[in-house]
C-alpha cells in the first residue's frame, strides 16, 4: 500500500472515531439529564391535585355513607353528595387560594428586600417572578381535583336502586379510586408505589367506615 493510499484511510477513519465520540457524550450527557430531573419541582401542584382528589372522594363518599346509614333513600344519598361536592370544591379553593396568595405576598417581599439591599441582579429577579406561584392557577386546580374525586360515589350510586347493592358498589368504586390515586400520586413524584397506594387505600376506607359506624350508631339510639 503506498503512502497517499495509507494516508487516505487514516482521513476517513478519524472523522468516523470523533463522530462516534460526539454521539456518545450526547447520548449520556441526555441520559444523565433525565435521571438528574429534580421531581420537587411537581411537589406544588402535585400536591394540590393529589389532596384534592383524595379529599373530595373520601369526604362525599363518607358523607353518603353517613347518610345511607339512617336514610335508604337514594335521593337523600344523592343530594348529600352533592351538596358536599360544591361545598368541598368552594372551601378548597378558597383554602388553596389564601395559602398560595401567603406564600406569594412573603415571597415577593424577600425579593424586594434583597432589590433594595442590591443583593440580586435584574436577570435573577425576573427568572424569580416568572417562577412565582400562582394563587388563581392553585386555586381552580384545587377546586377541579375536588370535584373529580366527588364525581367518584356520586356516578356510583345515582343509577342504583337497591340500597345494600347501592353501599357495595360505592364501596368498591371508592376502593378502586382510592387505588388510582395512590398509584398516580406515587409515580409522578417518584415515590414507593406500594406504601403509597396502600396508605390512600386504608385511611379513605377507614374514614368511610367510622362515618357510617358513628352515625348507624347516633342515629339507632339518639333520633
Amino acid at each position: 500500500m503506498s503512502s497517499n493510499q495509507a494516508k487516505s484511510v487514516n482521513n476517513t477513519k478519524f472523522p468516523l472515531a470523533i463522530n462516534n465520540d460526539i454521539e456518545q457524550q450526547s447520548t449520556a450527557l441526555e441520559l444523565e439529564s433525565k435521571d438528574d430531573f429534580d421531581y420537587s419541582k411537581r411537589a406544588q401542584w402535585l400536591r394540590a391535585a393529589v389532596l384534592g382528589a383524595n379529599d373530595g372522594l373520601v369526604s362525599t363518599a363518607s358523607l353518603m355513607m353517613g347518610v345511607g346509614a339512617v336514610k335508604q333513600d337514594v335521593k337523600a344519598m344523592i343530594l348529600t353528595g352533592f351538596a358536599g361536592l360544591v361545598a368541598g370544591a368552594c372551601s378548597m379553593a378558597i383554602g388553596e387560594f389564601v395559602s398560595v396568595y401567603s406564600q406569594l405576598d412573603i415571597e415577593l417581599a424577600q425579593m424586594k428586600r434583597e432589590k433594595e439591599r442590591g443583593v440580586k441582579e435584574e436577570n435573577e429577579n425576573e427568572g424569580e417572578k416568572e417562577s412565582l406561584p400562582n394563587p388563581l392557577q392553585a386555586a381552580a386546580a384545587s377546586a377541579l381535583a375536588f370535584s373529580m374525586g366527588a364525581m367518584v360515589p356520586l356516578l356510583a350510586a345515582s343509577f342504583i336502586r337497591d340500597y345494600k347493592v347501592r353501599l357495595g358498589v360505592i364501596v368498591a368504586a371508592v376502593s378502586l379510586a382510592l387505588v388510582i390515586f395512590g398509584w398516580l400520586g406515587a409515580v409522578l413524584g417518584k415515590a414507593p408505589v406500594v406504601r403509597s397506594s396502600a396508605r390512600v387505600f386504608i385511611g379513605g376506607l377507614m374514614a368511610m367506615a367510622i362515618t357510617f359506624g358513628l352515625t348507624k350508631l347516633i342515629g339507632t339510639n339518639a333520633l
